[in-house]
């Protein structure tokens, strides 16, 4: 019997988790591996820090999922991938886990490499739950007084994560911080200007300090050091500088992209050892480097399922096509947004109306199966 086995249950793989009775129907085992019982939507993380979302409406239920269409889960982290032997091995034991075909949505961190010390206060958006505790620490510390909140980063997950942090203190703290945005050389540099200039003048509205004078290189015990040695303090701070592909691969002996995502061809398939695929942001796409954003991790859902079965069955496999511009939405907290595509920009309720609506509508379609 063929055994078909998935690391994480992230976006790139939720249409197969959704049809997990195909290919248990055919006769084939199916086995997901996943750290935890819930895999959380990151695109809402933001908002469940700002107190938009609780957990529940943020997260699917993978472990209940796997289990009513008749497949195996396994809580764990899986560590290592010996494809000679076609076995995952985990952290939490001894067991191995055998596959003739395996699938890899394990997604990214956020690296910290740049904390020293103490890192109690530390926190980042990967794992989601952290967020979270995140969340609760800033509360309980807004009681006894005004705090310094630092947000490194100046992409998508930064400005998102200050701007729900000034909605979280505005509706529920005692007292409010003083919020700053380390942005390295330039706030949100790879977006258009017009997106740019909105995205500040929301944030600026809200009091929060825009800090451009060069990039962090250093955090120790709540004192930041920039490049060019001026140093501020915090009592929160958040590394939000970019994410990194699951070290999985890298030391697996398996092909890899440059920053070490599992390196895949058009049919996301591993570059170095056929048996084995992957999606979202833990590969490295061969024929056109992607950026790390949700909409790609969905969009190869329907080309993973069938090539996983396709693989299975040894049929033809299904060419990925990455496809075009796509929508984006940043939620910058207190229900406003900045929307663009195309040619059309524009910030306010709106924005985040529109953005709330397609990622309820998402969840829930998932949640449902």
């Amino acid at each position: 019997m063929k055994s078909l086995v998935l690391i994480g249950g992230g976006h790139a793989h939720m249409i197969t988790l959704s049809k997990l009775d195909t290919f248990i129907s055919k006769g084939y085992q199916v086995t997901v591996i996943q750290p935890a019982d819930y895999h959380y939507y990151s695109g809402m993380g933001p908002g469940m820090l700002g107190g938009t979302y609780e957990p529940d409406d943020i997260r699917f239920a993978t472990k209940i999922l796997v289990e009513s269409k008749g497949g195996r889960f396994v809580k764990a982290h899986a560590s290592r991938i010996d494809p000679e032997k076609r076995v995952v091995h985990l952290q939490e034991s001894d067991e191995k886990i055998k596959y003739d075909v395996l699938s890899c949505n394990a997604g990214s961190y956020v690296p910290k490499n740049i904390v020293e010390g103490d890192s109690d206060n530390v926190f980042t958006a990967k794992p989601i739950e952290e967020l979270s505790r995140a969340k609760e620490t800033i509360l309980k510390k807004l009681r006894d007084g005004p705090i310094s909140i630092a947000v490194l980063g100046g992409g998508p997950a930064a400005i998102e994560i200050a701007g729900n942090i000034h909605q979280l203190c505005k509706q529920k703290a005692l007292h409010q911080p003083h919020i700053r945005l380390f942005s390295g050389h330039g706030l949100m540099s790879k977006v258009s200007p017009r997106v740019r200039k909105l995205l500040r003048k929301l944030l600026v509205r809200k009091g929060i300090e825009i800090i451009e004078k060069g990039y962090v290189e250093k955090v120790a015990n709540g004192k930041i050091t920039l490049e060019n040695d001026t140093t501020y303090t915090a009592d929160i701070i958040f590394p939000a500088i970019g994410v990194k592909p699951s070290t999985i691969f890298s030391r697996s002996g398996l092909d890899i992209g440059p920053e070490g995502g599992l390196k895949v061809n058009s049919f996301l398939q591993s570059t170095s050892h056929t048996p084995i695929f992957g999606g979202g942001d833990c590969i490295y796409y061969a024929d056109q480097p992607l950026n790390k954003v949700g909409v790609y991790a969905v969009r190869q859902n329907l080309v993973l399922y069938h090539n996983l079965m396709a693989a299975l069955e040894e049929r033809p496999l299904e060419i990925f096509s990455p496809g075009g511009d796509y929508l984006l939405i940043y939620n910058l907290g207190d229900g406003e947004g900045v929307f663009s595509k195309w040619f059309l920009t524009f910030s306010g309720k709106m924005a985040f109306m529109i953005k709330d609506h397609i990622d309820r509508k998402f969840i829930k379609l998932f949640q449902v199966l």
